[in-house]
This record gives C-alpha cells, sequence and structure tokens, in this order.
C-alpha cells in the first residue's frame, strides 16, 4: 500500500501600509503587502478596492480564483496527456463571485470558462469529458467548499 506523500507550501507576506500611525484608524492605514516565495519574483498585493485596496495590486479574491483556474488547467492538460489528446491552445476565463453581508464575506462560487483548442476533431468528445476528471483531481478545488463550475467550450485548430 502506498503511503500518503505530504506537500508543505511556505509562503511569506509582510505588510508594508504603515503611512507612519500603524493601524491607528481604518482609512489611516494602506494595505499594502508583498507575498513571496523563495527564488521567486515578489507579488505586490494589496485589498480588493472596495475594502479600501489599492486597485493596481493583487487582491487574496483575485489570487484565489487565478489558483483555482490554474490548478484546473494544469490538471486537465495532464489528464488530456496521459489520454492522447492534444491540446494547442488553453485559456481560461475564469470569474469568482463573493457575497458579503454585515462586512463579513465568503465566496459563493466560482466559474471556470477554459476556451481549448486541440489538434484533432476526433479528440472533441474526451477533450470535453477530461474537465470532468480535471475537475474531480483538482487539489484547489477539492480543498474549496463552495462550488467550482468549468464551462468549457473546445474547437479544432484551423477550423
Amino acid at each position: 500500500m502506498r503511503q500518503p506523500r505530504e506537500h508543505r507550501y511556505e509562503v511569506g507576506v509582510t505588510w508594508t501600509g504603515n503611512t507612519g500611525a500603524g493601524t491607528a484608524g481604518y482609512r489611516k492605514y494602506g494595505r499594502d503587502h508583498r507575498v513571496a516565495v523563495a527564488d521567486k519574483p515578489v507579488i505586490e498585493g494589496s485589498a480588493d478596492p472596495a475594502f479600501a485596496g489599492d486597485p493596481a495590486r493583487w487582491n487574496p479574491e483575485e489570487l484565489l480564483v487565478a489558483s483555482l483556474s490554474e490548478c484546473h488547467m494544469l490538471t486537465y492538460l495532464a489528464h488530456c496527456s496521459l489520454r492522447r489528446v492534444v491540446v494547442v491552445e488553453y485559456r481560461d476565463t475564469a470569474e469568482g463571485l463573493m457575497r458579503e453581508s454585515g462586512g463579513v464575506g465568503e465566496f459563493a462560487e466560482v466559474t471556470l470558462r477554459p476556451e481549448v483548442v486541440v489538434a484533432e476533431e476526433g479528440m472533441l468528445d474526451l477533450a470535453s469529458a477530461l474537465h470532468e476528471d480535471a475537475h474531480r483531481d483538482c487539489f484547489i478545488a477539492r480543498s474549496v467548499s463552495f462550488p467550482v463550475r468549468h464551462l468549457p467550450t473546445i474547437a479544432v485548430a484551423g477550423s
């Protein structure tokens, strides 16, 4: 029997938004921060503009939606490769819906809209079906408590 494997991910988050008075008032401090992982470019983060953040920086909500989109894509491409479905293009326009009530929010759902181009027409049906497998196996989607929907479109290269 195969032993379970564990993977740990260490990320450093440093607040850079102290304008001189710390958090003395809700509107008096910046939400700017840096997200860092060893040997990778720093992500300049902030809060969503709705929560006094900098719209030019990534916010946690966008990063969550991006993580779900990336995980689905990488899992899908792996399944396609293993099943000999040749994907030549892949792009996604993902959208997360967060509901806020009384100053507290939570994600209600994320919808992925992958646009996939495969090499041959005979690959269309399997390419479509493999989105279900990717959804089932995506580590990030399996870890969230809200629905992650996928609405793929699939085309054949050159058509």
